[in-house]
């Protein structure tokens, strides 16, 4: 029987009869279909145990003998579970080789890791929920069947992570002897999310980078220097950014063995008092940082840095004798500085719209605001909302404020509007001044895995974890499913509106210095919202729930005796060349 299941794609289901040397013939339903230009087939269930006069009959309707309308109503659907990007994910993660770097060894606890691990990237949710969607009678995909997962509960989940968090340090070795080696430039940066709930001890009261809670959890995430993450540490809440970096110095030069490291981390983390401490003088250790404004403004007061260096090229290489044995490559961006610029003015006269409501608030007739100490928490809230309290001049009397904009200052600070300056330790024979400039951006990769931790794909928050170690767990899932994610997006960045072809994207850049550009390719795929295939562009997570639309289904004919059997839905052109980017199989 043929038949088409849509436009360019036809099926034939037959009856094939195997031959057994010593026993009577298998009987196999099969369907054979055209993908990729090759011709496949596979079974779809085995008859064997059927009544004779019912495989017959059933081949008749096969070859035609009886319209296909009349097979309508002669099957029930008694199972459809979404498969696709099931497949995909779980596929990606042992084509990568990570089941067999949480352990070699098969258990319901590294099946019930790999479980968690997926879950993270195609419906993350609390670890009740993912036990629920886990269960065979309450599944929310055919995750449950392909890990083979019995009976089990949350508690069981929570000893798979006790389990999973025992194994962090080999788990994270294994990572670093695959994408690390001697010399290798590794990006490093420090995140933070807010807590629900009162009781565990990494939870402390700290700065809040998504602006909610005071309870903060703060955790380190080291990269490649492509943003491949390789390890992840989880520290209390009023941690300091760079107190975290001695940790992990020391994680990479005596855990993973490496001595010759290049650290690359922002201004705010290999700070000036964390290279004095920790790294300077130590042999093989060298970094890529940036210079803070206070040290930026010292040298252009000490005429290193002349804003006529400039003139006619964005980047300059200057020495200093406070940065002994360090290159100093300065950079002015003019986007950044009109970008500062603007944000300025903004904050400047929004700071003095309210300033003036506190005036106003001092010469009322009815109720006036009086007092020095009152006046002066008002206009600190103010101050402490738009940062922009050295910009201005204050007079605070018992009856009345007085404000002025301090000119100078802002010429002061205008004045290095879009400058930034990079020091660099390694040498120029190994890393020149445009390397070390674009090496010191590739830190927007850290950025970006933040980004999909905390919100977008795996949302690591809100953390509901009460001990301290299940918050070091759940951490540590969510960066093996950023892992297992990174690696899905370069295999399918052909069809996400990720840019695929970074080689002419940087070829469009006069400069390092400059704003980074999206290559034509990227562009057209943002434009028509297609492939040059004519495949529709997809986001990962749109991309994710396109392929879940494939479902494997559970079919019981009605027939007595009939066994019932399995199907897996045909993939779409797109999701065949999904699958087909990433190599798996469904």
């Amino acid at each position: 029987m043929t038949y088409k299941i849509r436009s360019g794609i036809t099926v034939d289901m037959y009856i094939e009869r195997v031959p057994n040397r010593n026993s009577p013939p298998a009987i196999l339903l099969r369907e054979s279909y055209r993908q990729d230009g090759k011709v496949l087939k596979r079974t779809i269930t085995n008859l064997s145990n059927w009544p004779a006069d019912i495989v017959e009959g059933l081949q008749v309707l096969l070859r035609g003998g009886i319209a296909l309308k009349s097979l309508e109503g002669s099957f029930d659907i008694i199972r459809s579970l979404p498969h696709g990007h099931v497949a995909a994910v779980l596929g990606t993660l042992r084509k990568i080789g990570l089941n067999t770097m949480i352990d070699r060894k098969d258990s319901i606890e590294r099946q019930l890791a790999l479980a968690m691990i997926v879950t993270r990237i195609i419906e993350p949710g609390s670890k009740l929920a993912t036990a629920r969607g886990l269960s065979e009678e309450t599944a929310t995909s055919s995750l449950h069947e392909e890990l083979g997962l019995g009976v089990f509960d949350e508690d069981e989940l929570y000893g798979a992570m006790d389990w999973l968090l025992e194994r962090q340090e080999g788990i994270e070795q294994a990572l670093a002897g695959k994408h690390l080696k001697e010399g290798s430039l590794v990006l490093y940066d420090v995140s933070s999310t807010y807590f629900e709930g009162q009781s565990c001890s990494l939870a402390q009261i700290g700065y809040s980078r998504d602006g909610k809670g005071d309870l903060q959890i703060v955790f380190g995430l080291l990269c490649t220097v492509e943003g491949c993450p390789v390890a992840v540490e989880v520290f209390s809440g009023g941690t300091g950014d760079p107190r975290t970096l001695t940790s992990q110095i020391q994680k990479v030069r005596e855990r993973f063995g490496l001595q010759r490291v290049i650290w690359v981390g922002d201004r705010g983390m290999i700070t000036e008092a964390r290279i004095n401490e920790d790294m300077r003088g130590v042999e093989g250790l060298q970094w890529v940082t940036a210079l803070r404004t206070p040290a930026i403004r010292k040298l252009v007061e000490d005429g290193a840095l002349q804003i006529s260096l400039f003139d006619e090229r964005d980047m300059a290489e200057i020495l200093h004798p406070d940065y002994p044995g360090e290159r100093l490559i300065a950079c002015r961006n003019p986007f950044m500085a009109d970008r500062r610029a603007r944000k300025r003015q903004e904050l400047l006269e929004a700071t003095e719209r309210e300033l003036d409501k506190i005036v106003q608030a001092t010469r009322r007739t009815k109720r006036p605001l009086r007092g020095k100490d009152e006046i002066g928490l008002r206009v600190g809230k103010v101050i402490g909302k738009f940062k922009m309290g050295k910009h201005f001049d204050l007079e605070i009397a018992d009856e009345s404020l007085d404000y002025h904009r301090n000119t100078a200052k802002i010429s002061e600070e205008a004045a290095l509007d879009g400058i930034y300056v990079i020091r660099v330790t390694v040498p120029a024979n190994m890393l020149d001044a445009e390397s070390s400039v674009g090496t010191y951006k590739k830190l927007s990769e850290v950025e970006r895995a933040f980004g999909s931790y905390k919100t977008v794909d795996l949302k690591v928050r809100p953390i509901y974890h009460h001990l301290a170690d299940r918050v070091r767990a759940h951490v540590f899932i969510c960066m093996l499913a950023y892992y297992v994610e990174w690696h899905m997006r370069q295999k399918l960045a052909p069809i996400l509106f990720d840019d695929d072809d970074p080689v002419a994207a940087d070829a469009l850049r006069k400069s390092v210095v400059a704003p980074a550009e999206r290559s034509p390719r990227a562009l057209e795929k943002a434009r028509t919202k297609q492939t040059d295939e004519g495949l529709p562009v997809h986001s990962f997570q749109s991309l994710m729930k396109d392929l879940a639309t494939i479902t494997k289904q559970r079919i019981a004919p009605k027939l007595q005796g009939a066994i019932p059997f399995g199907k897996i839905t045909i993939p779409t052109s797109l999701q065949q060349k999904a699958l087909k980017l990433l190599g798996v199989r469904l």
